[in-house]
């Protein structure tokens, strides 16, 4: 087995999974959906899988059969955003007014939270290709909407262990936050489905948007204390 790791760090981030409307909720770590689509744009994967120019591309099933597991270096803070949008009326693309009240919503996120991703796979050619487009990005990577850049990138470069695998992959790789979290003791979430107490519906079947998909997974909790990074000699 070998482990592709990348880092989630920016200001403001959100990993809704139970999202309808005016109340766009966030999870405290990044859901499996939402990495799998950050993988799907930096590949230039569009979301139909029939779509001709997927035809050299993973196929969304063999993205969702990674393993995935989340080290929270920096939990971040939760924060709401107020949002209101359609004052003097709610048009469609084609130019009709649908509504002409005012849309308000309430849109969580977390800020400054910072994470490692592992992606566990037995295909170390999916992994390569996975880092390579992850260094060069087809499509521009955001972290859970598109107004929301990372703050740092999100390829590492050595985070392919090709020997490695997934927990000791996360437990091993130094920490990437520094300052008030130094000390403290990391939370992994580790995607088991056999030992997983923990029951997440964002496991994606399809991101077709007539026919968006998503089943449950299972995750189990976990701690370590990640190395420090090492120091740099100027």
């Amino acid at each position: 087995m070998g482990t592709l790791l990348l880092q989630l760090i920016g200001p403001m981030q959100s990993w809704g999974v139970q999202s309808h409307f005016t109340h766009r909720d966030t999870g405290l770590e990044p859901s499996k959906s939402g990495v799998i689509g950050l993988l799907c744009a930096a590949l230039g994967k569009p979301r139909d899988e029939s779509h001709p120019d997927n035809a050299d591309k993973p196929s969304l099933a063999s993205l969702a059969a990674l393993r995935m597991g989340v080290r929270v270096d920096r939990e971040g803070l939760m924060k709401m955003d107020y949002h209101t949008a359609g004052k003097g009326g709610y048009l469609r693309a084609k130019g009709e007014i649908e509504r002409r009240d005012l849309i308000v919503s309430e849109r969580f996120y977390l800020a400054d939270a910072a994470f490692l991703v592992g992606l566990e796979s037995d295909k170390s050619d999916l992994l390569r290709q996975l880092d390579y487009r992850l260094c060069r990005p087809m499509w521009m990577l955001y972290l859970g909407r598109k107004a929301f850049v990372p703050g740092a990138p999100v390829w590492l470069k050595n985070g392919i262990k090709l020997d490695m695998g997934l927990e000791d992959a996360l437990k091993v790789y130094p920490r990437l936050a520094a300052g008030r979290d130094r000390e403290r003791r990391a939370r992994l979430m580790i995607e088991d489905a056999e030992r997983g107490s923990i029951v997440r519906p964002d496991q994606p079947l399809s991101f077709a948007w007539d026919q968006r998909k998503f089943t449950v997974r299972r995750v189990r909790l976990d701690f370590c204390t990640p190395p420090d990074p090492p120091v740099e000699v100027s």
